[in-house]
């Protein structure tokens, strides 16, 4: 077989289906970023059926009636606080006709109504009104309305399964899924806990954005120590993510989930420290006009790191970095773009002081942060190659081929672990 990187795109046989170079997962197919077969498989296997997904924090929906509206993969749901405390999360498509009956992204209310027919649901997704359910009466006559073994029970919404952890709020459509704690696995549960440890949320604001990229590219990127201190100047420059931090990578046993722990001002000393303030991305002379983005104030909850970025596979982000912590949601829309939704928070007990530093430092982040800006371009470039090119493949190979926990970061250990697991479920 000839190597796609020498071949004549004249002559190109282009695959019409997925495969590998090798028996492993350090190379993987530009297909699996472009091919819409393959996109669809995703969506049934990872986020509709035997995964927790991600939907929000209760802080959202902190009193009977509120809601928010979100996905879980391309499906329209929403997450309601029921007067009895509780928190659903029930499809967005009427039962009736299937109307995606709520437009607004926040609000609160008694009841839904789907304005098509004017169905309506109790907040946990059951019918309670049929208009003309037993018709109208016309010269004495009744006229319409639906059978008589028509049953209101049996066209409810679609309810999805949920889990709540630490204010945390997960759903499924697969009522037969694992624990979430099962679903997380001890490991990736104990850096969980860390950040979502009992104390209440505080909402502080959101970000979103549109990035036309595969969805699986940001997975990626946050399971991908190499890139941040020589793609982003901000990192390495004020030493808050270098490759000769004291870092460890962490995974789940099946490798789906993984964290990325690193604390900053433990960089090497050594002579072999200035290979890392050498590479182009590094600013020696770049200075701040307003230093308090650098007023880093340890928090008792950190235990020693001072960013840990958690990948809960397939939907959520949880960052911290500093006193910044926020999740970010990557919702699906079509193999080619996806949307990701910041939500940046804080905790009750935070002081007013400590409240404004988390919001400085989240520039940072989003769509435009000092970081978080370079991501989405290189998502954008990478998957344009892709399209232009489906019969090559990215490496991940820094490391070597192995999946295994390291104690540094100078490995795509992470990323082989993923697809490890994508080719267990997309191609059993």
């Amino acid at each position: 077989m000839s190597d796609p990187s020498t071949t004549s795109t004249t002559s190109t046989v282009f695959p019409t289906e997925l495969t590998w170079e090798g028996d492993g997962t350090h190379r993987i197919p530009f297909l699996a970023y472009t091919d819409k077969e393959i996109y669809q498989r995703e969506l049934e296997r990872f986020f509709y059926k035997a995964h927790w997904c991600y939907v929000g924090l209760e802080a959202e929906v902190p009193n009977p009636g509120d809601f928010k509206r979100t996905v879980v993969g391309e499906r329209s749901v929403i997450m309601a606080r029921d007067p009895d405390g509780t928190v659903s999360v029930i499809e967005n498509v009427c039962a009736h006709r299937g109307m995606r009956f709520c437009r607004e992204r926040h609000g609160n209310r008694k009841e839904f109504v789907c304005p098509y027919h004017q169905w309506s649901y109790t907040l946990k997704g059951d019918l309670q009104g049929v208009p003309f359910r037993r018709g109208v009466k016309q010269d004495g006559k009744v006229q319409g309305g639906m059978p008589a073994d028509f049953k209101t029970s049996d066209h409810n919404l679609t309810k999805l399964k949920v889990a709540v952890r630490g204010g945390v709020v997960f759903a499924s459509f697969d009522h037969e899924v694992e624990s979430l704690e099962d679903y997380l696995g001890p490991t990736i549960l104990g850096y969980f806990d860390r950040l979502f440890d009992g104390r209440k949320l505080k909402i502080l604001g959101y970000n979103r954005q549109r990035i036309p990229g595969n969805w699986k590219l940001m997975q990626e990127n946050i399971k991908d120590p190499y890139h941040p201190g020589l793609l982003h100047t901000w990192f390495v420059t004020f030493g808050l993510w270098r490759a000769d931090n004291k870092s460890q990578l962490r995974m789940d046993d099946q490798h789906r989930h993984a964290a990325m722990i690193s604390t900053r001002g433990t960089a090497s000393k050594s002579t072999d420290a200035a290979q890392v303030t050498q590479v182009s991305s590094f600013k020696e002379s770049m200075q701040l006009h307003d230093p308090s983005f650098l007023d880093i104030v340890p928090e008792p909850w950190w235990n020693g790191p001072t960013a840990v970025m958690t990948t809960i596979f397939p939907s959520v982000i949880l960052q911290q970095q500093v006193n910044s912590v926020s999740t970010r949601h990557i919702q699906p829309d079509g193999h080619g773009s996806f949307d990701f939704v910041w939500t940046h928070f804080g905790f009750e007990d935070d002081s007013a002081e400590m409240t404004e530093r988390r919001l400085r430092q989240a520039n940072l982040f989003g769509p435009a942060g000092f970081v978080s800006a370079d991501d989405g371009e290189v998502i954008e470039f990478s998957q344009e190659a892709f399209e232009s090119k489906p019969f090559h493949r990215t490496l991940a190979e820094l490391g070597g081929h192995g999946v295994e926990n390291t104690e540094h970061m100078v490995t795509e250990t992470l990323i082989r672990g993923m697809y490890r697991y994508w080719r267990n479920v997309m191609e059993a």
